[in-house]
């Protein structure tokens, strides 16, 4: 039986099946919508460094195949084929994307799905409909991650711009279109079509990586019709030369466009200045009692400077840029106005905004900040529950609700130290989240647990389970004697004072009580004391009596902050 998502859900591809050999279908449309479904392999700061991992009509397949579009089939709209131990190391997440072509919004699309198929069965389906999505043009269904293993999570998330927006979100461009004649275009072969893929619904799923049943013979594969590529294969030039790739349109690349990019970033020159002075081989110290020079505008640290023109004149600027104004004054051809240091076609009230916009990922926590987090909640995904107050902004039809913890809860809380005032957050929209300039850190659950006390927690899913742990020991002076646990499948948001540090838990390991966030839930914790009665003999002490011990396993783990009260 299919595993059902709903949006935000995650899960390893071993928990719903063995094998490797997946058949991806996605199911979307509506009336007068015409919708393109791609898939876009990522690098690990998931962005399309490779444009030949850009699956889509004019481009159906990765170069070892281990990404192949197949085309309409066993009822679905669009399907691929996804061979995950041949995906190269450097493509760490799959991203399954839906973009209208033409009029139209998300929100007219009827019912649909992503499903995935493993060794004929259907395993995995996220459904959802245009009561979702508002004035989306594009969409992002379903994403395969590498997180120590491939995992599967429904996203659900668009773009208002559509296509354009999308690309851009992956660190792409759409090139301008050419009035010239499209390209041929030509439908890929299909990989192991379904038994009756023209009988009513419900259609048969393809069977992959387990013995073939009797078929029918296949038909013979015909060659595709010539195709040009994204972006054609050019010979590798050093990353500080090559130009940057551009993702444009199926029919918007051509051949002479490719030729015609330059692959230098500046012409050949002599390197001697005028007048066949040298560089010294590095600059002159700065006298007795003074700081040193600065680098010349446009030259590294540690780079000598190239020879002044004459005594008394100052140092020529390098190739292609201007010199250095005197302090104080605009550089030659700035306009007059703009503040030293920002681009001339960036001044203005919008590139000083621009530096601040709001951080949209498609992702269901989003840090915009070290000190600010947004968290996206829909109709199907589970409500968030946050520290009182922390709500500093929201954006769509939210409400917020006082969440009591109980009679039992009051109790425990009071007795332990460990009570949360907290609020529940549902509905359709962003709410945006922070916590007196607290430095924020969302934490990923996938079944795992972890120990958090509770002052240290902004706001978390509502459908992880929480609980009470008490610390084993004879106390600490001052302290409390227990923590939080937090397990299940969620987001967790932890908050530091300061850029902490995580440290590996080894048996000779210790922490401040008051500096401790948090550790991993293996982990064994005991109290322990340094108070020596010789050392009581002497007046005075270090302050550093009593702390914890942590035990466990390689792998568990604590995170400490810079930090005591």
């Amino acid at each position: 039986m299919a595993r059902e998502f709903q949006r935000g859900h995650k899960a390893r591809i071993g928990d719903l099946t063995p094998g490797t050999d997946l058949y991806v279908g996605v199911q979307i449309g509506g009336p007068g919508l015409t919708v393109d479904i791609s898939c876009f392999g990522l690098d690990a700061d998931e962005r399309l460094s490779d444009d030949r991992y850009f699956i889509f009509f004019n481009q159906p397949k990765s170069p070892e195949e281990s990404i192949q579009l197949l085309g309409p089939q066993a009822g679905d709209t669009e399907s691929f084929r996804v061979t995950l131990e041949r995906i190269p190391a450097h493509i760490r997440k799959l991203s399954f994307t839906a973009t209208i072509d033409g009029v139209g919004q998300m929100s007219q699309i009827g019912p649909g799905y992503i499903r995935i198929v493993a060794g004929g069965e259907e395993v995995a389906r996220y459904a959802f409909d245009g009561s979702e999505f508002t004035t989306e043009r594009a969409v992002m269904l379903g994403d395969f991650y590498l997180k120590d293993v491939w995992r599967f999570a429904a996203v659900g998330q668009g773009f208002d711009g559509g296509l354009e927006a999308l690309l851009k979100n992956f660190g792409g461009e759409v090139a301008e279109e050419e009035p010239a004649a499209a390209q041929p275009q030509s439908t890929p072969p299909p990989f192991a079509p379904p038994a009756q893929a023209s009988a009513p619904a419900p259609a048969p799923v393809p069977s992959f990586g387990v013995p073939a049943a009797p078929q029918a013979p296949q038909a013979p594969e015909v060659p595709q019709a010539p195709q040009v590529p994204l972006a054609p294969q050019v010979p590798q030039v050093p990353p500080a030369s090559q130009p940057a790739p551009s993702f444009g349109a199926p029919a918007a690349v051509t051949p002479q466009q490719m030729h015609s990019v330059p692959t230098m970033v500046a012409p050949m020159a002599p390197t001697t200045p005028p007048g066949g002075v040298v560089p010294p081989p590095a600059p002159a110290p700065a006298l007795y009692g003074q700081p040193p020079q600065p680098p010349q505008f446009g030259q590294a640290p540690g780079q000598p400077a190239p020879a002044a023109a004459s005594p008394g004149q100052p140092y020529p600027a390098p190739h292609g840029q201007q010199p250095p104004a005197p302090y104080g004054q605009q550089p030659p051809g700035m306009v007059t106005g703009v503040p030293l240091g920002v681009p001339q076609s960036g001044g203005g009230l919008q590139a000083a905004v621009n530096l601040y916009k709001e951080v949209a990922t498609g992702r269901r926590w989003t840090s915009q900040n070290h000190q600010l987090v947004r968290v996206d909640l829909g109709q199907d995904s589970a409500p968030v529950l946050a520290r009182q107050g922390s709500m500093v902004m929201y954006q769509g039809k939210v409400d917020f609700s006082y969440k009591g913890a109980g009679f039992a809860g009051r109790i425990v809380g009071n007795a332990t130290g460990q009570e949360m005032q907290l609020m529940r957050c549902t509905g359709r929209g962003q709410v945006f989240l922070a916590e007196n300039s607290a430095h924020l850190h969302p934490i990923e659950l996938q079944g795992d647990s972890i120990c958090v006390s509770a002052e240290r927690v902004l706001a978390f899913d509502e459908s992880l389970q929480y609980e009470v742990r008490r610390i084993e020991g004879h106390g600490i002076p001052g302290g409390a004697l227990f923590t939080m646990v937090f397990q299940g499948i969620g987001t967790v948001v932890v908050m530091t004072h300061g850029t902490p540090v995580v440290l590996p838990v080894t048996p000779t390991t210790f922490a401040d009580s008051d500096a401790i966030v948090a550790w991993s839930a293996a982990s064994q914790v005991i109290v322990s004391s340094q108070v020596r009665l010789r050392h009581n003999a002497y007046p005075g002490h270090s302050g550093e009596s009593v702390n914890l011990q942590f035990r466990g396993a390689p792998g568990n783990f604590i995170v400490v902050q810079p930090y005591e009260l």
